[in-house]
């Protein structure tokens, strides 16, 4: 079911788009306007679970995992408690989501999570053990070596004036 909606056009836009005299058009185009029975005409919806915006268009299994906390192990444990089907996010009914939204609160996600693990490091910093000091400065702490690697913890490499490797 689509309706056309007339609309009016620049006299200098028809001349652009058509390369013709704007005196030759007549002042008005028809756009097609489709009618969905959802909502006012609009059907976009942003679905928030956890205090999270998911996808739409993915799959609910992967559209969780955008949920901080909420992994691949999770979301499928998450779906087979409330047995629901693994289909797209906007397909889903509003009883569904409700329920989803329910079993999500129960776990430890997001800004909890988050606090958690905040103090967790504070805490080992605070009593300065071997995990504690390797986060004060800044190097791995989970017996990994650091000659070659780990980049990400120690920043890019400073170069050392002076210094050249012996050949």
């Amino acid at each position: 079911m689509v309706q056309t909606l007339a609309m009016p056009v620049a006299p200098s836009l028809s001349l652009i788009c058509n390369g013709l005299q704007a005196t030759s058009l007549s002042n008005f185009v028809s756009l097609p306007v489709s009618n969905s029975p959802k909502a006012g005409g609009l059907s976009i919806r942003c679905v928030r679970v956890g205090g999270v915006e998911i996808p739409n268009g993915k799959r609910v299994e992967y559209s969780l995992q955008y949920i901080h906390g909420v992994g691949r192990s999770m979301s499928r444990q998450i779906l087979a408690d409330l047995n629901i089907e693994n289909k797209i996010t906007k397909d889903l009914s509003e009883e569904e989501l409700t329920n989803l939204r329910d079993e999500v609160s129960k776990y430890t996600i997001e800004g909890d999570l988050r606090r958690f693990n905040a103090l967790n490091i504070r805490r080992l910093k605070e009593i300065q053990c071997y995990r504690g000091v390797r986060h004060i400065q800044g190097l791995p702490c989970r017996g990994q070596r650091t000659k070659n690697n780990c980049r990400t913890l120690k920043g890019k490499r400073v170069a050392i004036p002076g210094k050249k490797k012996a050949r």
